[in-house]
This record gives C-alpha cells, structure tokens and sequence, in this order.
C-alpha cells in the first residue's frame, strides 16, 4: 500500500491496524520450558498498553525519551510498542556498548528519563547511574524484587501498574497514542557509522511506515511466513525488516534464546533456526560468512568424496545460475538436469540445517562478495544484498526474489516511491553508469541529527539526503554501491578508488586474513593493515612443523603471499587494478572488535579510529624498514597475536 502525504499512519496506526485484522494470530514466538511459545497479536496489544500505561503512571510524558539495553525478546519488543502507546521516544541501544564511553554519552545526550534493562546488561547501568541525574527510573526483566536496589522496579511491577492505571484512565491513555502525528519522534538511533563521532539519527513514525510500504515493493512477505531475528533489535533494519514489515502482514516473528553470555547466545542461533524454522533470515556479512563456514565444515567431515562431489555441485550451480537473473538462459538449461540432482543429494540436506522452509536471506551492513551471494544462491537459500543506512529508516533498495528482480554484485532496485540522484564532486547529475554520491529523497528521510543542526544541515538539503556514498545506477536499474566517500585511496596523483569490495575479497578468499583495511591518502603507495587469522596460521604453522621464533616469521610471509595473490602473476590477478593492490603489509597485534571501537554494531570498520589506533603500524609502513613484512614491529605484533 502506497500512502497519500497527507494521510495520518504512524507506527502505532500500522499496529492497530493488524491487531484489527490478525489480532487472533501468533505474533510473537520466544522460547520458554523448551519449545517456542507463541504471544498473539491480541495479547502483544494487551501487554503493549499496560506496559504504555504503567510508564506514564510513573510520570513518563509524551516526547520523553526511554531507552532499551537489553538482549532480543519478546519484551524488548513489547516494551518498545508500550512506550511508543506513552508518546515517548524510544532510545535503542546495543548491548555491546562499553559504560565508560559509548552508553553514557548516549544516554547522557538523549536526556533518557527512563531505561529497560535486561538482567545481564544491570551492572552496566549500575556503575554509571550517579553520573546520569536526567535518568529517574530504571525498568529491569529477568530479575528478582529482592534484588533490585533503590530506583529499580521489575517490569512485573511496571505492568502491573499499568493495569491498574487502565481501570480509571483507559481513555485518556489512548488518546495519547491517537493523538500522535505522522512527524512525531519515534526512535533516536544512535550510530558511529564508519567514519564518523556518533550521531543520534531521528527517525520518525511516518519515516518507519513510509520504509514499510516501500520495501513491500520489492519484498513480498505472506501472512503465513516466520522469522527469526538473529540481528540486534536496537538497528532500524531489524525494526522495519525484523517485526514492522512483519507487523504489516500478519506474518511472525521469533527471537533468540538468550543465554547467560553472549556465547551461549550465539550458540543458540543454529539450534532456534532449526526449532522456528523460518521462511527468511537477516544477515550481515559476518554472519553469512560464518554459515557459509559452518557449512563447509560439515562437508569436510563427511570425508573426502562428499567435499570432492560439493564442490563439483557449486561449479555446475554457478555455471547453470550466472548473473542471478538470467539462471539457465541460453546453453545454461543444458545443465539443469544435473543442478537438479545436486540439489536433490546434496543441498536440501544443507537446506535441512536451516529448518526446510528457509527461502532466502536479506542481507544488510557491509556490502557482499559476489561470490558468497554465488555460494548461497547455489545451494538454493539466496542470499539478497540490499543497501541502506540509517538517515534512511534504512532501506533505499534491496534484490529479491522476484522474476528478475536480483543480480550478483548489485545492491537491487530500488524501492518505491524513492528519488534518487548520483552526484559529481560539484553537485552536477550524472547519467547512468557513471559513479558519484548517491543521493536520495522520500518519506523515509530522517527528520534530522538529534541536537546537531550543523551535521543536519549538511547531510540533507532541500529533502535530499546526501549519503556519502559512492555509486552508480546502471542501465539494467540496478543501483551499485561502491563504498563510502570517505573510506577511498587517494593516490599520490589525485585518483580515487574505493577499497571495501577488495577488503571483502581479500577477507572472503583467505584462510589466513581475518580483517583488513587497506589505506592510501596520498601516500606513494598503498598499504594493508591486517588481521591475521589466528586459529588457521597456528594450525598452519603446526602441519609444517615450525617451532619457536620461526612461526612468527614464516606467519608474516604467509600473509604477505595472501595478498600478493591479487597482483600481476597471481591467483587472482586482475581482479583490481593493479596499482591499488597493496605493495606493503602492516600487521595488526589485535583485532578490530566493538568493544575497542574498531567496527560498529553491523560489524562494519569504523576507519577513521582504525587509522587512530594504529597511527603508529600506518606510519611505519611508510618507512624504509616498513616495507618488509618480517620488519621487527610486524613480528612483534603477529607474536602477540598468535599467542
């Protein structure tokens, strides 16, 4: 459904709106005494306006900003319906987020007057709740009255009070919700982007609804299908790809079984997929990587014929599927017979570890190798790359499963209604197949940075939303996204090139390369800050049988052999230019983890503290010692890192 400007829909309409129609439907199903239990959308209702009404029972006003730290579950959800009946603002936040920095800036700078908070996530707000004096009641679930401290309520006690609330003022409740507005504060999405401090990324109700209707038209999501949500639910994509397109249709949507660290919740993802059995998937780059891993490594068990007879299965399915869009045209029907047989024998066994109904994946954050789209495509659970950021509530486009409506290394069509421009470095239009900043207007345009008018101002003109991203559209409507403006090489001559499709490359096609991030600012030549992968160069280095301070040594080569695979000579050779193929390896002694800021929440690098951080490794890569990969300060780095 495409919505007139004018007509009032905000995310509380679009709930009410399918309570209406599905109200006797499972919508929520989360994991309880071993099998997963569902919640209605009657009772998710039920429990949203008493959730609503015990927060403005506690004196939480419209436009107040409430915020969520905690785990994905049925009451993350739910509470985040409740407060949104109140009128507040949702503030989400991830529950990797580090007390001492990233959390209390944010909740210092929202003004958050109220906070949900999982059990496991309470010491964090514990240890910083002196320094937070706007922050007036913290909402706890998973634990016991008894041990709570002074300010902290269990979420029983909250909805409870609600109840209570609704008997004398149900009306006046409800209104509240009624009487919101198309432009009326929904989210403050904080992000650090990968370039960038950061920013708290306002999000309206009609940018949420807006973002559904329009990615209804490019995604079709029966009544009847599940999800399982194995992302974060504090991002926008989970929100509007997570549980409101969910909302819309009727479908339902699962969540996690948490466990008592992060760990054990991760380890829970294979074993819920095959319990919920879901229809479609979100993903990121990481998380498909570690599929196609764990895939991988099963066959590898089963012995050598089966990985023989898998990868003859992947070289017939990726000769039959081509492009994506044009599988089995031309001679390529010739081997339909055989991909048949290969996905009789071999891939819906694979597709059975993804529960048997599993349609496709969506895929968000960084962009996508094209070979791993191949690999997933091939064994008959596609995997979509769509593109978006935050400023766009998220989605601006997205392949699909629709009758060519996907290609391999494209990041989809568009969704609609949507403007879009791509731009010169002087603000001149460009025509199709040229690449510039992409540049987009609709209703799905944030509303703006949250108490920064100076970044607000330069990042949407005129209702544009200037992305900083660089890309083209290409004369088959499919828009390319080559990487952000502000992560290219700068050559020492002035060309630009955007390195991020051969990071993924390099990360994708080694064994032996965990991260990279591969630098230029006008520098003589390029250089690799990499991560070495620990487990696969000790395991290496063991079947070689080199010892002691040798390892150190022979692990720096082997890196600097991965990498010389891309130049003039190589495996992979031509594959990028050659004169932006790195000519000189900086080895990093730690990984790019959330928890020292080095990549965001999707997993993506945060460049410019990547670049901070190892200042040091950078400049010394320029530097005639530097050139060596065994240079002493590489050595020295790849030894911590193999310890």
């Amino acid at each position: 459904m495409i919505m007139s400007k004018d007509m009032k829909r905000t995310i509380i309409d679009l709930f009410e709106e399918s309570v209406s129609k599905y109200g006797s439907k499972e919508f929520l199903l989360e994991k309880h005494n071993g099998k997963f239990e569902p919640t209605t959308y009657n009772q998710t209702k039920s429990l949203a306006l008493k959730m609503g009404a015990g927060l403005v029972a506690m004196g939480i006003e419209r436009g107040d900003r409430v915020s969520i730290l905690a785990e994905g579950c049925n009451n993350w959800i739910i509470s985040e319906l409740g407060l949104l009946y109140a009128g507040a603002v949702s503030v989400p936040l991830s529950i990797k987020l580090e007390e001492s920095n990233d959390l209390i800036f944010r909740l210092r700078h929202a003004d958050v007057k109220l906070i949900f908070v999982s059990r496991y996530q309470l010491p964090k707000v514990r240890r910083i709740i002196d320094d937070l004096a706007d922050l007036k009641h913290v909402v706890v679930w998973g634990e016991d009255a008894a041990n709570l401290k002074e300010g902290e309520v269990t979420l029983e006690s909250v909805v409870a009070r609600g109840e209570e609330y609704l008997k004398s003022n149900e009306e006046s409740f409800m209104a509240i919700g009624r009487s919101l507005q198309n432009d009326d504060y929904a989210t403050i999405t904080y992000t650090s982007g990968t370039t960038a401090d950061p920013k708290g990324v306002v999000l309206t109700h009609r940018n949420y609804t807006a973002n559904v209707e329009q990615a209804l038209s490019v995604v079709s999501i029966p009544s009847t299908w599940r999800t399982l949500i194995i992302l974060p639910l504090d991002h926008c994509f989970a929100h509007v790809v997570g549980f409101y397109i969910m909302i819309a249709c009727g479908a339902s949507v699962a969540t996690t079984e948490v466990g008592r660290t992060p760990m054990e919740t991760l380890k829970n993802i294979p074993i819920n997929i095959k319990e919920v059995r879901p229809h479609f998937l979100l993903s990121v780059p990481a998380l498909a990587k570690n599929f196609r891993k764990s895939i991988e490594t099963t066959i590898r068990k089963k012995g050598k014929t089966t990985e023989r007879l898998f990868k003859l299965a992947l070289k017939t399915s990726y000769a039959y599927q081509g492009d994506g869009y044009n599988k089995g045209r031309g001679l390529r029907w010739m081997l339909w017979p055989a991909v048949a047989l290969f996905d009789k024998i071999i891939y819906s066994k694979v597709r059975v570890a993804f529960g048997g109904d599993l349609q496709f994946f969506i895929g968000g954050g960084a962009l996508l190798d094209s070979e791993l789209q191949r690999f997933f495509y091939a064994i008959g659970i596609p995997m979509f790359q769509g593109y978006g950021l935050s400023e766009a509530t998220p989605v601006i486009s997205t392949n699909s499963p629709r009758r060519r409506n996907h290609r391999f290394g494209s990041s989809g069509r568009l969704v609609q209604p949507l403007d879009i421009k791509i731009l010169d470095e002087e603000g001149r239009e460009l025509p199709v197949g040229q690449k510039g900043e992409i540049v987009i207007r609709g209703e799905n345009v944030m509303a703006g940075y949250w108490k920064n008018p100076d970044s607000t101002a330069d990042t949407v003109r005129d209702g544009w939303l200037y992305t900083g991203d660089m890309g083209y559209m290409g004369k088959d409507n499919f828009l390319y996204v080559l990487g952000r403006f502000k992560s290219l090489l700068i050559s020492s001559d002035g060309e630009k090139y955007s390195p991020e499709g051969m990071e993924e490359a390099m990360v994708d096609k080694s064994p032996y390369i965990d991260q990279i991030m591969i630098y230029n600012n006008q520098n003589p030549y390029t250089i690799a800050l990499v991560v070495a992968s620990k487990d696969n160069l000790n395991r290496l280095l063991d079947e070689r049988g080199i010892q002691g301070e040798a390892r150190a040594t022979e692990a720096a080569k082997i890196v600097a052999q991965e990498v010389a695979k891309y130049r003039t000579g190589g495996a992979y050779a031509d594959e990028f230019p050659d004169r932006w193929v790195p000519a000189v390896i900086a080895l990093a002694d730690e990984p790019f983890t959330e928890q020292n800021g080095l990549v965001n929440s999707t997993m993506k690098v945060v460049r410019n503290k990547v670049e901070k951080h190892f200042a040091e490794a950078i400049a010394h890569a320029y530097t005639p010692e530097g050139k060596a990969v065994d240079n002493p300060r590489n050595i020295a780095a790849i030894k911590n890192l193999l310890r």
